[in-house]
Parts: structure tokens; sequence; C-alpha cells
């Protein structure tokens, strides 16, 4: 049930930003204050109570989805009842913090549309925030986790320089404010380090310097929340207009990430998570606060309606951009689609390796960009987490870990995940219990992903060995064990999969679906450190069209359901029962911990 607390704050009038649009002199970090008290660095642990509306408890569960229900800005079409059980269950948080959700809660429920959705190699979603850098008119807000010298960075670099040149031509000046997570002596004292301009051509930064973009104001800070506090989120905010939630960071490496690029009132979600994250003193006026419509009259009136938001000439950029993008992946005279799709997954590596999956027939084709848009704007709502930088593992009652698992406690048909890895043990028990009740569980994991940090004791484990731990909580139960399917991550053009420590081929997307009707997508892993200590976003989206696109996409995107199920021990073989190169086995608490911090030596001086 909502608290009258949590739903008092959810009917407040004010929220950070548009605290922040009355007075720009302000600080996010003083409204904050003023809004919600000081934020304590961790929230309470509090016992998981999932809404549910079976047996004598319907009645009950019926008044707290109507409460959730009103404590949203929804569209017209009312949200189904397990995203209104999800989103009640995530409320439920800001009872010990308001902010948990990194959102002011007025703004936690909302609804959008995701015009285009990609699956792709990481430099194909950059070229995508790139474009959408260019285009920018006021202000961009770009967050990510690692920032590192490569083709992602350049792309980001030579976006800021052109959006500089455009808005010369204007006579105007954008605003562009970038962070990323980096850890270092003086955020003990602060975890907000601003860098300086001069600095911007370190081999770690390479951002255009002050002279590059003079129509620019560009502020940059290094965040990260002592010890284990990371800032993994991962979202862009063009003109309060546009968001993108994706799944990568920016640098080069061998993984498929995925995209979502959202428009409609969610984005003023998005924008206030930015404020809140960013804190400090802003130099200009943030001159998109405010201006997205995120109250429900503004459904009415049909300002987030695809008619009002389709401008023709974005459209056709837009339509222009995913048939670019596509065509690298298709069939020519000289080249079959298997050898254009293997050369692109090669593009982003050092060492090229053959393929070996078999020829992409008619109807498979890798498609990276594809529509997800809907007719109508659908319920959205931001499950998110703080950042948490304790050794222990006293923040887990969080919006984004109750959202998860109240889709698999709730869920009666199926649940499908992707994860580069699944080892948090408050998942593992309630995926349990999901398969034992009947409910059809899938999930795609990465063979080998970080598995020296995750064999690390009190990380989670590797996959093979959270998979493990999960086969043993069905107790032999047969039926159950029909029910779950895991599998390892395999590229399109590959037929087995490939450990991440080869460097070739490893997927990253972070999604959950459940029933075909509710999804979670954005930074978020199901591993212990998303789970407890880095800072998150993810979107929740209601609606059965979306999801469909979105399974469509994994599935025509990878060839994980035809050749990465595991075997029964939870451990991918291959045909002679050979276990895959890398496999690391399954190392004791000692074993794992002297691998582990020579792994992670070994990760640090790469």
């Amino acid at each position: 049930m909502v608290s009258q607390y949590v739903y008092d704050l959810c009917h407040a009038g004010a929220t950070v930003s548009s605290e922040l649009a009355k007075n720009p002199s302000d600080t996010p970090e003083k409204i904050i204050e003023r809004l919600y008290g000081s934020q304590k660095p961790h929230t309470p642990r509090h016992p998981s109570s999932s809404s549910s509306d079976n047996g004598d408890k319907e009645d009950a569960s019926r008044d707290a989805l109507q409460r959730a229900y009103e404590c949203g800005q929804w569209p017209r079409d009312k949200p189904s009842r397990l995203f209104l059980r999800a989103f009640a269950d995530s409320l439920a948080c800001l009872d010990a913090n308001p902010l948990a959700g990194m959102v002011s809660p007025p703004l936690m429920g909302s609804s959008g549309v995701v015009p285009l959705t990609i699956i792709a190699p990481l430099v194909s979603l950059m070229h995508h925030c790139a474009n959408l850098i260019r285009k920018a008119r006021k202000e961009v807000f770009f967050i990510t986790c690692t920032w590192k010298a490569s083709i992602a960075q350049r792309l980001i670099r030579d976006a800021l320089v052109d959006l500089s040149k455009r808005a010369g031509q204007r006579g105007e000046r954008v605003m562009v404010r970038i962070m990323f997570d980096q850890p270092g002596v003086w955020h003990a004292l602060d975890s907000h380090q601003f860098v300086k301009s001069s600095t911007y051509d370190s081999k770690h930064v390479q951002l255009p310097f002050p002279h590059e973009i003079p129509n620019l104001e560009l502020e940059v800070i290094g965040l990260h929340t002592i010890f284990l506090g990371t800032l993994h989120s991962k979202v862009l905010i063009v003109d309060g207009v546009t968001a993108a939630v994706m799944s990568n960071n920016v640098e080069d490496n061998a993984n498929v990430e995925m995209l979502t690029h959202l428009e409609g009132p969610i984005v003023a979600s998005i924008y206030d998570t930015a404020l809140i994250t960013w804190q400090k003193n802003l130099k200009e006026r943030p001159s998109t606060v405010g201006q997205a419509q995120t109250t429900d009259k503004a459904v009415e009136a049909g300002a987030t309606r695809p008619e009002a938001l389709e401008d023709p000439h974005y459209d056709s950029d837009l339509k222009e951009e995913m048939a670019y993008a596509n065509q690298g992946y298709d069939a020519t005279e000289k080249v079959s689609r298997l050898e254009a799709v293997n050369h692109q997954l090669n593009l982003p590596i050092k060492n090229h390796i053959q393929a070996t999956g078999p020829e992409i027939s008619d109807g498979k084709e890798m498609t990276p960009y594809f529509s997800s848009m809907t007719s109508q704007p659908v319920p959205m709502a931001l499950v998110s987490r703080p950042a948490y930088g304790p050794l222990d593992a006293g923040n887990t009652y969080v919006p984004q870990n109750e959202a998860w698992l109240s889709l698999v406690r709730n869920a009666k048909r199926n649940i499908f995940i992707q994860t580069p890895d699944l080892n948090a043990d408050s998942l593992l028990k309630a995926l349990a219990e999901a398969v034992k009740r009947g409910v059809e569980v899938t999930y795609y994991v990465c063979f080998g992903y970080n598995d020296a940090g995750e064999m690390i004791p009190g990380q989670g484990g590797t996959n093979e060995q959270a998979a493990r731990r999960l086969i043993a909580l069905l107790d032999g139960d047969e039926q159950a064990l029909q029910l779950l399917h895991i599998y390892n991550y395999v590229a399109k053009d590959q037929d087995h999969p490939i450990h991440h420590s080869f460097k070739s081929r490893s997927c990253h997307i972070k999604l959950m679906i459940a029933d075909e009707t509710v999804g979670i997508q954005g930074s978020g892993n199901q591993d212990t450190q998303s789970w407890c200590h880095s800072q998150e976003v993810n979107v929740m989206v209601d609606s059965p069209e979306v999801c469909a696109q979105w399974r469509w996409g994994i599935e025509q995107n990878q060839n994980t359901r035809a050749f990465g199920r595991v075997s029964a021990d939870g451990v991918w073989k291959d045909a002679n029962g050979i276990h895959g190169q890398g496999y690391s086995g399954d190392p004791g608490m000692v074993d794992g911990l002297v691998r582990g911090v020579v792994g992670m030596v070994k990760k640090a001086m790469a």
C-alpha cells in the first residue's frame, strides 16, 4: 500500500526541476534539501511486500493499485495491473528516502513513446547519440559510467564541435553538461568533482577545448561515491524533449548494447534525474527546465500524441538514419549477410574472428535499428536507484530492485531477462519461486562476463555459479526445471558462446520483460554491484506492442536462442560435452579471491 506520506509526495506541486526553473541561481543540492530534507547515503533494508491480488488480499490489493494509479501522470489508457503492482512496490521505497528513485516523486510515474530502439554494437548507439547532439538547440545533458579515448568518444567530440558551428550560425549558445564515473582521492571529500578545461586533452578525457567550441558552454563533472558507489547510469537528454536510455559506456569494446529513444513527458522525468545527479550550481540557466509537458492535461491536449510529436523533417531524418544503419548489415553483390554482419561485429575489436554461424536467411536479417513506436503514448515509470558507497549490502530497498522483484513475483506466464551477469541472491530466489508456480523463465547472460570481479567473495559469483545456485533452489522439481531456460549469449555471426576474456563477442544489454507486457530497460545489471551499490537509471514501459518489438529485436540480432542453451548443470557445453574455452570452473572462496584480485589488477593495467 502506498502510504499517505508517499501519496502526498507524489501530489506535491514542486519538483527539483520546477523549483530550479523558478530560481535558476539555486542549486539542485539545495533544492533537494529544502524539498526532501537531508538525504542519507543509504536506505534501510525493509522486508519486501509485493502487491498481490490473490486470496484474502484482493480488496486490499485493489485499493493499493488505485492509490498507485493516483500517484502517476498517465496517458488515456490505464496502466495494466502488473505495471501498477511494480509501480506501487517501487513507490513504497520512498517512505524511507523520497529520492530513492533518483527523481522527484511527482515525476516518477509518467508516459511517452519509444520511436526507436537500437540493439547493436556500441558504436552504432553512439552514432545515434551524436546525431541527437548535433541537432540540439539549447541544451545537452550526457551521463555515462566509463569515458575513455575511443571511437565512441571521438563521435561525441566531433558532434560537439559540429554543434558549436551550427549554434554559431544561428547566433546562439548551447549548454552542454557531461558526467562520468571518475573515482579518485578527492572524491572522498566530495563525490562531485568538476573536470578542469585545461585537462580536456588528457588521454582519458579528450574533449574539445573551449576555443574549439566557442558557441557551447561545456561543464564536466567526474562523480564517484567512495567506495563502491559507481555512477553507472547512461542517459542523454537533448533540449528536454528527447532522451536516450542506454546500456553502453563511452569506450570501444566487443559489446552488443541496447538503446531506447524516448519522447513525451517521461523526458522531463529523466531530466529531473539528471539535475538530481548533477547537484552542483549550473553556470547558465537550464534552458529546458519546465518546458516538457508532464501532466495528464498535456496528454489530453494531444501534446504527446504521435501525430503531435511527428516533425516531418525529423521523422525523415530518423527513417534515413535507420535505413543507413541497417544497410551495413545486409548482403551486397560482393558479400553475404553473414559476411556483412561479421565485418560489422569485427570493426571495434583488435583481433578479428571468422564467422562460424550459419548463413542468414530471408526474414532473419540483423536489424539493429527498428521502430518501437505505438499509436498512443504508453504508461512509463522511472525505476532507478542512488549510489551507495559503503562495503556492505545495506542499500537494496530501492525502486529498481523492487520493480524487478515485483514483476517476477506477479508474472503469470513468462519472464525474459537479458543481462551481462545474473547473480543477485534476491533475484535468484524470486526466479526459483516463479518457476515453481508455473511461470516460464528464460534468461540470457554473457559467457565469462567480468568473471574476475564476480568471483570475489561477496560479489555473487560467476554466471555458472549463479545458475547452479538457482538450479539447486528447485530441489529436483522436474516440472520447474522444464520451465527454466538459461542461455549464454551467441553473436549473430557465431554458432557458440565466446568467453568475455577474448574480447571479441560480448553482450551488455539490460532488459527484463514480464508476461510480454511490462518491460524494464536501462543501465542496471542483475548483479550484486547494480543491486547494492551503483547509481542506475531504468525506464519501465507498460506496452505489449513495445515489448513485442523488443523481443523481436533481441532474437533478430543474436543467435543465442539457437546455440546458447546451457546444460542441465548450468554450464554451456558443445555437442561433444566440452566446456567453452575460457570456462573458469567453480573456484572456492580463497581461490576466487586470489583469481579475482589478480584479474582485476590485470584489468586496471590494461
